[in-house]
């Protein structure tokens, strides 16, 4: 039956427009294929989770449905990666940077060959689905491996821009991104650079360096934290390796204390990264590290647990009146 039983029925071919954020993904990958670059694209069987089945729709002959299999979808990459083409390919980020941990770093990586790694629904944001589904180690593992860079966009259009810049990255990429759901910070066409921070602004009291879903929240928190006379900076470290290590030391040059916030557990993670260039340079500045402190989360849906974790835009601001406070 090609249809839904009944007119009421939910199914997966209809998350692009219910999650229009999705769509980022496969307008970077058909801009680059439409430019002339070797790209392929493949799948853990989730093109309608994670928006490659508008790209398939385009490119049929470039694009791979690997099926529930996604160690050797990453081997199979390399493999296309070693033929010269460009693969982008994609699965949940729970699946992509842990399960197949072992094919990144070995076959991918060690191996120096150009892999776009797209880990999807990072975080909470698969909610129910459960601890096994939660990605809050990725940055963790990924960040940890040679050569291989981590980017986690904050919306659409940034995710759409890192694509574009990828183009000419030889390296790999593990991208982070989100459950299309995101609130947009940037406008399209936006541009992106490996190793640059977005500084939105810079504080005298503290500055909040964030990644991913939590730019947003940062954003709302620091509006409102200066609307009521305080003196908050906002910086989005997309590119999380490379780091932009100026970026941070000219944060922590501007004030004595300096907030992190990534959805991801708070060891190994964007603010441990912040937290070593700091003690490198020796900067005197107190930071606090936020996100998920070293638990497995809860299940429940995305939103209340952004609400119980701190996470959204309430609870940022919280956290920061903590820390300028404290």
């Amino acid at each position: 039956m090609s249809g839904p039983l009944s007119p009421n029925s939910w199914h997966y071919r209809e998350l692009n427009a219910r999650n229009p954020g999705l769509s980022y993904l496969s307008d970077g990958l058909i801009e680059l294929a439409e430019a002339g670059h070797p790209v392929v694209a493949g799948s853990a069987d989730l093109q309608y989770s994670n928006g490659l089945n508008k790209f398939a729709k385009a490119y049929p002959d470039r694009y791979i449905q690997f099926g529930i299999s996604e160690q050797n979808m990453v081997t199979a990459a390399a493999g296309l990666a070693t033929c010269g083409l460009k693969p982008f390919v994609a699965t949940f980020a729970s699946f992509l940077g842990l399960l197949c941990c072992e094919q990144i770093r070995m076959d991918v990586a060690y191996s120096a060959q150009p892999v776009r790694l797209i880990g999807h629904h990072t975080g909470i944001s698969l909610g129910f689905y459960g601890t096994s589904h939660h990605a809050t180690e990725d940055i963790a593992t990924m960040r940890s491996i040679a050569d291989l860079a981590v980017v986690s966009p904050a919306d659409g259009p940034q995710l759409q821009a890192a694509i574009r810049a990828s183009a000419d990255y030889e390296l790999p990429i593990y991208f982070r991104i989100s459950r299309g759901r995101d609130p947009i910070v940037y406008e399209d066409g936006v541009t992106f650079e490996f190793g640059k921070a977005v500084v939105h602004s810079i504080g005298e009291e503290l500055n909040i360096i964030a990644c991913g879903m939590a730019v947003h929240g940062a954003l709302e928190a620091a509006k409102k934290l200066n609307a009521a006379g305080r003196s908050v900076g906002v910086i989005d470290m997309a590119s999380i390796k490379p780091l932009d290590r100026e970026a941070i030391l000219r944060a922590a040059g501007s004030a004595k204390k300096m907030l992190t916030v990534e959805e991801h557990n708070v060891i190994g993670g964007l603010g441990a990264a912040v937290a070593e260039v700091l003690a490198d340079e020796g900067a005197g500045v107190k930071l606090r590290r936020h996100g998920i402190y070293d638990e497995y989360s809860l299940i429940a849906p995305p939103t209340h647990l952004y609400a119980h974790y701190k996470l959204d835009a309430a609870g940022i601001e919280d956290v920061a009146l903590g820390v300028m406070n404290g």
